[in-house]
């Protein structure tokens, strides 16, 4: 069948996104992505079977709520028009829709009216993350206007996915039936993020974040934590992957401690070449905060860096918790500096700390593997079709080794 996947996103960055699209590539559906574009990228252009059409640049500077709301109403304009001339031309059978923002499923009114199924795919929930983005609470007049949009936006999806079970709860009490609503947590994809031996060897200590670079990510925290420590581990270098709208603040941050020359900054690259940089990693640090968005927002880097063998720190954020204990991860204090440079140090220190956290990890990785869950993902879009499980269905229902 035809299967469109829409997402206000650049698509060879977003492992979401991308392993729905090569699963149901791989069983034989014929999959269109709409997506985001970066500079010098073609507009269009197959990947891995996958045909992806970027039909808007973005780049991640937006400081200003217009800003940021005009870029999204552009490419909901865009991708209304795209994927309706798409749809009318050959009718897709599912428009899998990937928020935020939620109100971009209404891009594929037309494809609804006729008889398409359509999947709205909370990534973030857009209230909390507006809140934690733009500094507003949560009895603000936008945010209740966003929780609205929310509300109308899932009642007019078909099905609803969300990232967590604190956000299917948080969902189910304010926006939609529990019968309609799917966890789907961001499993890795074992085909990318799969050990395949490291390379590097230059007697450094490389601790790394790859993502998103916002406040409540909470690099600011880390690098700080990494300037109390730079004298008493010489060979401790912070690598930061990615961009975004706190990306120059934290640059000024590290000229200001004068860790410049340790703490360095890459441009994000794709989910293929992240995955080999991961894997070469001494340590990974997800230090986010405990906002309203971060502390329930799952990070798909936990479960990368465990598929490839590296331990982790992470911020001791509800949703962390809720999955996560301190035999499998590193917890500190979400915001402390202190402690976190505390714990940095014991694991440096104690590598056999480090290979008992990686074992823990690796087992248990192993149930939320995307070859073990993509069969439910499958069930959802024969379920919403009306087709009886095919032989390829079968096929690509098959764990792979």
């Amino acid at each position: 069948m035809k299967i469109c996947m829409l997402a206000y996103t650049f698509y060879e960055g977003d492992n979401r996104v991308m392993r729905y699209a090569e699963t149901l590539v791989k069983r034989g559906d014929e999959v269109d992505v709409i997506a985001l574009r970066r500079e010098k990228q073609p507009r269009e252009e197959v990947l891995d079977g996958v045909h992806v059409f970027r039909i808007q640049k973005r780049i991640k500077n937006e400081k200003g709520q217009l800003t940021y709301l005009f870029r999204i109403l552009t490419f909901f304009v865009r991708s209304f028009i795209v994927v309706g001339i798409k749809h009318l031309r050959k009718p897709y059978r599912v428009i899998h829709v990937h928020s935020v923002p939620d109100f971009l499923v209404f891009a594929a009114s037309v494809p609804r009216v006729t008889g398409a199924k359509i999947i709205l795919d909370i990534h973030d929930l857009l209230p909390e993350l507006y809140a934690s983005k733009f500094e507003v609470g949560t009895n603000s007049k936008t945010f209740r206007f966003l929780a609205l949009v929310e509300r109308i936006s899932a009642r007019f999806a078909n099905h609803v996915i969300v990232a967590n079970d604190i956000w299917r709860q948080r969902l189910i009490s304010r926006s939609v039936p529990a019968e309609k609503c799917s966890v789907f947590l961001n499993c890795p994809d074992l085909s990318v993020f799969h050990p395949r031996g490291r390379t590097r060897d230059d007697g450094k200590f490389v601790m790394l974040y790859p993502g998103t670079l916002t406040w409540h990510q909470g690099l600011d925290v880390a690098i700080h934590a990494f300037a109390k420590i730079k004298d008493r581990i010489p060979a401790l270098e912070f690598h930061i992957y990615g961009e975004g709208t706190a990306k120059e603040i934290l640059i000024q941050l590290t000229r200001a401690l004068g860790i410049q020359d340790r703490v360095l900054f890459y441009d994000a690259i794709s989910l293929r070449k992240i995955a080999f940089i991961m894997e070469n990693a001494d340590l990974g640090v997800v230090p986010k905060r405990k906002d309203s968005f971060g502390n329930e927002a799952f990070s798909t880097k936990t479960l990368e860096f465990m598929s490839l063998g590296v331990p982790i720190i992470v911020a001791d954020a509800a949703v962390d918790l809720y999955y996560f204990n301190s035999e499998i991860v590193t917890f500190f204090a979400s915001g402390d500096a202190d402690h976190l440079a505390e714990c940095i140090i014991q694991l440096i220190q104690n590598p056999e700390k480090r290979r008992r956290q990686v074992e823990s990890a690796t087992q248990f990785v192993k149930q939320y593997e995307w070859s073990c869950k993509k069969g439910e993902y499958i069930d959802l879009i024969e379920a919403l079709t009306g087709n009886e499980s095919s032989g390829i269905s079968a096929e690509a229902r098959r764990p792979q080794s």
